[in-house]
């Protein structure tokens, strides 16, 4: 399993932000559609209203959750 950090963009009428998640998976694709089906789900927001700008894969050194760097240096 691979650590990705995906950044992206929430267009929603009311809310404009822009959102950073680090999670494992397998492949980039796998990592954007967890992403959308999470932030969308915790934020009600549809996929029409988020873009992602970038899925790029993350060294143990460099990733910035406390638990994610755990549960990848310990394994």
């Amino acid at each position: 399993m691979k650590v990705f950090r995906v950044t992206g963009k929430i267009y929603k009428p009311n809310l404009k932000t822009d959102f950073v998640r680090e999670l494992i998976a397998d492949k980039p694709e796998q990592a954007e559609e967890k992403v959308y089906a999470e932030v969308g789900s915790r934020h009600r927001v549809k996929r029409c209203h988020m873009k992602v700008v970038k899925v790029e894969e993350v060294t143990a050194e460099e990733i910035q959750n406390i638990i994610l760097k755990k549960m990848v240096t310990e394994a």
